[in-house]
């Protein structure tokens, strides 16, 4: 009996051993992605932080968990979290809304109205999604307002490519990592969208946002700053203007992990402060329709 009761011991001694060890090595991991990747991860600030996660002692996966979230504050900044591992169902479906696409002439001109709704679905969803929009647009307007109030991101390819007729062509938008700054232009959006390019067309363009308009959405924002014909009504956006990258941790969770920031043509450089609007204004659909009734 005393025997048995060594060998449990022993047993339970080794099994808390290893999950001691799979716990170190789930930090060491995500550290290790996180030094080479993070955008913040440089300075006095982040090799404190990191430090501080290496020389931890997670007794359980919860523990690492938080070492990793605390980690990750430092490292990628507000926009950068911990997805803890989804439970696998047979039969899993996306939730997304349609875009709404509307005409109005309360202006005098002929305006047409997309409500852009956050996307996160799948790739023929996308298409629906952006095609929602393409192929209800006509093809004579003379001023289009993209609503992206409340729109919290997600996918940026269909958003973009739904209304690519209105972003002119060539470079839209630059994303700028610790390392290297890469263009983004409006084929590429187009071509891991799925969606056929069609004739541009050129007209006045509204956007409006509010406290809701983040990451992807901010991102769809920007490929129109700078332009001559585009203004921008309501309130100041989210300030998550950067991009993410995700990645499989060992126990089934994802690090999502800001890798760079986003930089509209102008030069400017966006990432956690928010966007402000060209008019602030708390009634931005009126602003704008007065706004298209005084162009010429």
């Amino acid at each position: 009996m005393a025997r048995i009761k060594w060998i449990a011991v022993i047993a339970a001694i080794i099994c808390a051993v290893a999950c001691t060890d799979a716990n170190k090595s789930f930090v060491r991991k995500a550290v290790k992605l996180m030094d080479k990747n993070g955008l913040y991860a440089v300075g006095e600030e982040w090799e404190k932080a990191k430090k501080e996660a290496l020389s931890a002692n997670p007794v359980s996966m919860e523990e690492a968990h938080n070492i990793v979230q605390e980690a990750l504050k430092v490292a990628g900044g507000k926009h950068s979290f911990l997805k803890e591992a989804e439970i696998e169902v047979k039969e899993k479906t996306s939730e997304w809304e349609m875009p709404q696409v509307s005409i109005t002439d309360s202006c005098g001109k002929k305006i047409v109205v997309v409500k852009l709704p956050q996307f996160s679905g799948n790739h023929d969803e996308g298409l629906k999604y952006a095609n929602t929009v393409t192929e209800a647009v006509p093809e004579v307007i003379e001023g289009v307002i993209i609503d992206l109030r409340g729109n919290g991101g997600g996918d940026m390819y269909p958003m973009i490519s739904s209304v690519h007729r209105f972003i002119p062509d060539g470079n839209i938008l630059r994303f700028r990592s610790r390392k290297r700054t890469m263009w983004i232009t409006l084929d590429y959006v187009l071509n891991v969208a799925g969606i056929k390019k069609l004739p541009a067309i050129e007209c006045p363009v509204a956007i409006l946002t509010d406290e809701g308009t983040g990451s992807s959405a901010e991102a769809l924002l920007l490929c129109f700053r700078g332009l001559e014909k585009a203004r921008v009504f309501g309130s100041p956006t989210a300030g998550y203007a950067s991009s993410n990258r995700p990645y499989k941790m060992s126990d089934g969770s994802v690090m999502v992990l800001t890798e760079g920031c986003d930089v509209a043509r102008t030069g400017e450089e966006f990432c956690d402060d928010p966007i402000e609007p060209d008019v602030n204004t708390e009634t931005p659909m009126e602003d704008c329709l007065s706004w298209f009734k005084s162009l010429k």
